[in-house]
């Protein structure tokens, strides 16, 4: 049985596709990193014997990160299955990624240049992908199975 080649994935629709696996699984690692604290007795001592408000992060970056590893799981799961959900919920899923790469910048202890590095990579991958879901022809004939 033949199928029809504008109703596959292939071209540069690989790149977001290969974009969410990837953020797939480094929100995979974070998650690990995180939970870690949990199974090394002397990190999870040094995590409970702290200010509630350094366990109140912990808990919200972990939650964070679980979530975006649902989502970003589920965005690939619609992405693989050609459905017609995919190019909005990619767009918020890009938003959603500059959102955490703010935040990263403004709160986060890391080094100013690997925060704005991270933010300069999530704004550049929305202003090139968002304007394509939006616009072009591929995506329109490749997700449009319910």
């Amino acid at each position: 049985m033949a199928v029809d080649s504008k109703n596959r994935i292939g071209g540069w629709l690989l790149v977001p596709l290969a974009w969410l696996i990837m953020t797939l699984l480094t929100s995979a690692l974070v998650m690990a990193l995180y939970l870690s604290a949990l199974f090394d007795p002397a990190m999870r001592h040094q995590l409970f014997v702290q200010d509630s408000s350094v366990l109140m992060n912990w808990g919200l970056s972990l939650l964070t990160s679980t979530l975006v590893w649902f989502y970003t799981g589920w965005v690939t799961w619609i992405f693989c299955k050609r459905s017609r959900r995919l190019p909005r919920h990619y767009i918020i899923w890009l938003l959603i990624t500059v959102v955490l790469a703010l935040k990263t910048f403004a709160f986060a202890p890391v080094a100013d240049g690997r925060a704005v590095q991270t933010l300069l990579i999530a704004l550049l991958a929305a202003g090139i992908l968002v304007p394509y879901f939006k616009r072009s022809q591929r995506v329109k004939n490749t997700f449009t199975v319910e």
